[in-house]
């Protein structure tokens, strides 16, 4: 029975693993500690997965448990290492043909974003990542009309980070 349950959560986590990654990316500025992110995150949906009685779908839980565990260790990490940002690595194959306005306009985002509070940049993760407000709401505990307010409040709050 172990392994059925170990073999079911590989397969799951394999086929989602990207869900994990972008919390990473959007909690973390370095390699590292987006690996170790995408580290704990694995462990706490590990510890997690034979409590998971299928009444949201396996993607919704997944973010649960990963917005909850970034952010928690997010307010846990009381003090700062002087880190390379993601900023300053650039990623091109060919610069003759290689455009990185859409790398560019990412960078600016994730600038903006992470001036967000945690539960702000969970909700505009789940907001981009094209989630209706109903399993928004559902992933970060809050009713949908709470989600839909915060969210018009964040969109402003956003438009004055990045249009000063």
């Amino acid at each position: 029975m172990e392994k059925e349950l170990e073999h079911s959560f590989v397969e799951l986590l394999e086929k989602h693993q990207n869900i994990v990654h972008k919390v990473c990316r959007l909690y973390t500025n370095n390699y590292d500690a987006h690996n170790d992110l995408f580290q704990e995150i694995t462990i706490q949906l590990w510890k997690a997965y034979p409590k998971f009685r299928g009444d949201a779908k396996f993607s919704t839980w997944m973010y649960r448990v990963g917005l909850n565990t970034a952010i928690t260790l997010f307010r846990k990490s009381k003090r700062r290492i002087n880190t390379q940002d993601f900023d300053g690595v650039e990623f091109r194959m060919k610069a003759e043909d290689y455009d990185d306005t859409e790398e560019q306009q990412l960078k600016t985002l994730y600038k903006a974003v992470h001036e967000l509070n945690d539960i702000e940049k969970a909700l505009v993760f789940l907001y981009l990542e094209d989630k209706d407000y109903k399993e928004i709401s559902e992933t970060l505990g809050i009713s949908e009309v709470n989600a839909r307010v915060k969210m018009n409040r964040i969109k402003t709050k956003l438009k004055t980070i990045l249009n000063p």
